[in-house]
């Protein structure tokens, strides 16, 4: 058979070029078509298709069709070397020759699922999304006027978002076309979403806003929304099954980060799953009749009668075009091919659902593509993670404060908070494979974004420490009339994303409530802002709850001024309990409490050393170059140095650009500069500071300059690093790309890292590329009882593991699309630190206390209901982590939504204890709907239990009484 079908391909080679494009329209305008009309192409190409297509249904049924699939090719052969062409009656003849292979060929079919693929401003302004959008589906509609069969096929509630606000008059129109059933509705999620750096409450987010705000727009069942469509997503991270299962989400289509079978289970390591196709060809594709070359293999494979289609032109949408829907009509005609027909990929899905126990299976994640997207445009970054923190904290106060005193849930301007987050979770964007205009945009809807998300936050703190008896407390009676503290600070703060703190007390006694975000108790330093106070600093006292003296670190060595006040930063150790808040009072000292310290007076020289040191570990510094020489785990004495590379440094990388696409790609390392040079020790605060220890230098590098402050605070295993980078460096398109990392070489043997993922902790094997993940990495020791070296961010996702080595992708000036998206100043922290490797749940804690630091809001004394401190909602035991604290959608009085997920892989039995007695419990989805088949939750007064199944979310919806 090869034989005779080689000969088809040589009248193929005599074509002229293009010639099967299809394109006959522009080839007839080519002078080099040499004058070959439609009739001849159309009929060339109809029957070496079908003659194509018999060959490939002749080799899946063992050669049955071989002699006559071979008689008919050497016909056509023939025709074609005497006429010059073939003509329609020699591809008429042909056919009838083939014809008794209808039956068989007919058995297969191609369900053919319009789409518009719409990129969420790629390289565009919004404004032209918005026009692609409109433009789009108007011609899709008006399509569906002409064609009654023709169905279409559309992802991303954001689309439909702006068709509601841009164009209203078009909804009626196309919620027709969704009764008639011939307009498909295929999004799960707010936009086709980055699957690696979200974390996994935004991905469940996707679901819940999405299912929620479509079905009320167009009038459909949420349940009925089943599909998670997403072509063009550059990886899926592990949990992704899981997470689409407890979300009603039953199917799967993408195109990238996978190259095994076309459609197939993907198993969670929950062990949840759901059927997923990869598309076989592209998703931006037209028809075209060599589709159903694939379809007798295909479907001999998958044990299916049936392959999905998805057409349409697409990025800047377009959709499926007259050609295409007039192909699939004709094409259905042909003899001896498949049956062809419009559909919808729900229809597909079902198909595959009846076969799906004998589906191939697939586990673990479907990466890695496009990893400079794990770095690109950072600003982004910075928007994704700093909005959804601070989402997640305002939530949850929120909700709290509405169950302490009645105040109002803010649940509409969450949702559209967290649209606005999920908006820029598209796979453009959040990678930063964009422009300018995309990233300025954006930052837009993340300044709207913290505005509500910080006003809640700070105004429910505030709701809660008015419930605060604080009448107890001793303020002595003074004379207030010529207090400028109260209001005093407005504003500050927030351009570090901190809580709203301005001042409420007044006085030379003030009142701090400390709040924790956080289901476990902290004790940790808190950096307190005192305004406009009049005593004397060097009689500053704290005293807890208990009226016990706190130690205390003043920041700065007088007052600063701001808009026509003064401040004074002091830390403090705080003990907070979990999710909860603590009361501290601040005051002048009596003459006789206040300790005399003598003035320090140098009478001899020592030796330069910088050494930051606390009850924990030991850490020392290079005097020339700041870099780690020496870092000791007290614990047990050991080193955890490599004295064979630079420790702890920052370094300048140039990557290879000839790839092109910097955006996307991290090109190979060319020249890797260790930044040990031109290190200026500006500042070294240690000894005698009793909270907060710390080095500050200056380094300069070409055209940048790096600001560093490394703080180590008492108790703390940690070593935090705060980073001004004004960054003037710009890629060269083919030739380098230059990058800033953070480089933390490791002292012992790793076999494996870990990262933290969506609702998990995944373990990879190390590699020479940078790997995503949500906010840590750790180098995993495994010699008993060592601890571990654990890299963590605040705004950046892109790790390089391997050799026994760390790094952090700090910045990089991709040249692509954008050719300047990280010029300016950068500010970010990140933290070095020891950590308990064989703890997933440790792990996971620790880098969300790093991400969430302790807010506080000032207050004065008065009467009220709740103690000086308290904890709301505590997590007791189980090996579970809390993603999310909220409120329902609907019908949320009394009631709280506490989102979960298991992280070390083993059945384990969850018990939180809450502020107010129980009334009753229950497992619920994402959509917050009960969980068929969850098990029974217990309820004890203020605590309830519930089983969590290993690797596995769970969301608890919890009454009070």
């Amino acid at each position: 058979m090869s034989i005779v079908i080689s000969k088809l391909n040589d009248i193929k080679k005599q074509m002229p070029a293009g010639y099967w494009t299809g394109d006959v329209v522009n080839q007839l305008r080519n002078a080099s078509f040499n004058g070959i009309l439609f009739d001849s192409w159309y009929w060339s190409n109809r029957i070496i298709s079908q003659l194509e297509y018999a060959a490939k249904l002749s080799e899946v049924n063992g050669g049955e069709y071989d002699n006559t699939v071979n008689t008919a090719i050497r016909f056509i052969c023939d025709s074609y070397n005497h006429d010059g062409t073939i003509t329609k009656q020699a591809a008429s003849e042909a056919e009838k020759m083939i014809s008794p292979l209808s039956g068989a060929a007919k058995a297969f079919k191609i369900i053919c699922a319009a789409h518009a693929h719409i990129d969420m401003n790629w390289m565009w302004r919004w404004d032209e999304t918005v026009a692609v959008t409109l433009d789009t589906f108007r011609t899709m509609l008006d399509l569906m006027n002409e064609y009654p069969e023709f169905t279409f096929s559309q992802s991303q509630a954001s689309v439909y978002r702006i068709v509601e606000e841009y164009a209203p008059e078009m909804l009626e129109e196309i919620k027709a076309r969704i009764k008639e059933g011939r307009w498909e509705v295929t999004a799960s999620t707010w936009v086709e979403n980055d699957k690696n750096m979200p974390n996994g409450e935004s991905m469940a987010r996707h679901i819940l806003y999405t299912k929620r705000y479509l079905s009320n727009l167009l009038d459909i069942d949420p349940d009925s929304l089943q599909i998670d469509f997403e072509p063009d997503t550059f990886g899926h991270s592990v949990n992704i099954p899981e997470i689409l299962f407890k979300g009603g989400v039953k199917y799967y289509y993408h195109c990238r980060g996978y190259e095994g079978h076309n459609i197939y289970k993907w198993i969670a390591p929950s062990g949840k799953s759901i059927i997923s196709y990869r598309e076989p060809f592209w998703y931006n594709s037209s028809i075209e009749s060599s589709m159903a070359l694939y379809v007798p293999e295909f479907c001999t494979k998958y044990n299916m009668d049936t392959m999905l289609k998805v057409y349409g032109v697409g990025d800047h949408g377009g959709g499926p075009t007259r050609r295409d829907i007039e192909r699939i009509i004709d094409m259905n005609t042909w003899p001896v091919f498949p049956q062809i027909r419009f559909g919808k990929l729900a229809e597909y899905f079902a198909l595959a659902e009846k076969v799906a126990d004998k589906l191939p299976e697939v586990k673990g994640e479907l990466n890695f593509i496009f990893t400079g997207c794990y770095t690109s445009q950072s600003r982004i970054k910075m928007a994704d993670r700093i909005g959804e923190a601070t989402l997640n904290e305002a939530e949850a106060f929120n909700a709290i404060s509405s169950l302490c005193t009645a105040s109002r849930y803010s649940a509409d301007e969450f949702a559209r908070a967290w649209q606005n987050v999920l908006f820029n979770h598209f796979h453009d964007i959040t990678p930063g494979s964009c422009i300018i205009d995309t990233r300025e945009y954006a930052m837009g809807l993340f300044q709207k974004t913290m505005a509500v998300a910080n006003t809640r936050r700070s105004l429910s703190m505030r709701v809660i420490g008015k419930e605060i008896d604080t009448s107890g407390l001793i303020v002595e009676e003074e004379n207030i009339k010529e207090s400028m503290s109260e209001g005093a600070g407005a504003g500050y703060g927030i351009k570090d994303f901190s809580a709203m703190q301005g001042e409420r007390g007044r006085g030379k006694t003030r009142i701090f409530h400390i709040f924790n975000p956080a289901t476990f108790e902290r004790s940790e330093a808190v950096e307190i802002t005192i305004w406009d106070w009049q005593g004397n600093i060097d009689k500053i006292t704290f005293k807890n709850d208990k009226g016990d003296t706190v130690p205390h670190q003043l920041l700065d060595h007088g007052f600063n001024n701001y808009w026509g006040h003064s401040y004074l930063r002091v830390l403090i150790n705080a003990d907070v309990p979990a999710c909860g808040y603590a009361t501290y009072t601040m005051s002048e000292a009596k003459d006789n409490q206040v300790a005399v310290h003598m003035p320090h007076d140098p009478r001899v020289e020592n030796p330069y050393e910088f050494v930051l040191e606390n009850e924990l570990i030991k850490v020392t510094f290079d005097p020339q170059n700041a870099s780690i020489i020496s870092l000791v785990d007290k614990t047990n004495n050991k080193e955890l140095t490599d004295n064979n590379r630079p420790v702890g440094i920052f370094r300048l990388i140039e990557e290879d650009a000839m790839r092109g696409g910097t955006a996307w790609v991290v090109g190979r390392y060319m020249n890797i500069e260790n930044l040990l040079e031109n290190v200026k020790i500006q500042k070294i605060h240690y000894q005698n500071q009793i909270i907060r220890q710390s080095i500050a230098y200056d380094i300069t590098f070409r055209d940048s300059t790096l600001k560093v402050t490394v703080s180590l605070d008492c108790y703390s295993a940690a070593l935090k690093y705060n980073v001004e980078c004004d960054w003037h460096e710009i890629g060269k398109p083919g030739d380098r790309v230059p990058q800033l990392g953070f480089y933390m070489p490791l002292p012992y043997k790793s076999a494996s890292y870990k990262y933290d993922v969506p609702f998990g902790v995944i373990e990879r094997q190390g590699m020479d590329m940078d790997v995503p993940g949500n906010s840590f990495a750790v180098g995993v020791n495994n010699d008993i009882g060592a601890k571990s070296i654990m890299l963590i961010t605040d705004s950046k996702y892109g790790f390089r593991c391997n050799d026994d080595a760390m790094s952090i992708t700090l910045i990089r000036s991709s040249v692509d699309p954008d050719p300047y998206p990280e010029f300016g100043i950068h500010k970010f922290n990140f933290a070095v630190c020891l950590a308990s490797a064989q703890s997933n749940k440790a792990l996971i804690e620790e880098a969300y206390a790093f991400n969430h630091p302790l807010n506080f809001v000032s207050d004065i004394a008065h009467k009220g209901s709740l103690p000086l401190t308290k904890s709301f909602i505590a997590l007791q035991s189980g090996s579970v982590a809390v993603s999310g604290i909220k409120m329902p959608e609907t019908d949320g009085s009394d009631k709280l939504i506490v989102r979960v997920y298991e992280t070390e892989g083993t059945q384990t039995t969850a018990k939180l204890q809450f502020f107010r007695d129980v009334l009753k419990a229950g497992i619920v989805d994402i959509n917050e709907k009960p969980m068929a088949g969850a098990s029974a939750v217990e309820v004890d007064g203020h605590k309830v239990a519930f089983e969590v199944a290993p690797y596995s979310v769970a969301s608890l919806c919890v009454e009070f009484k």
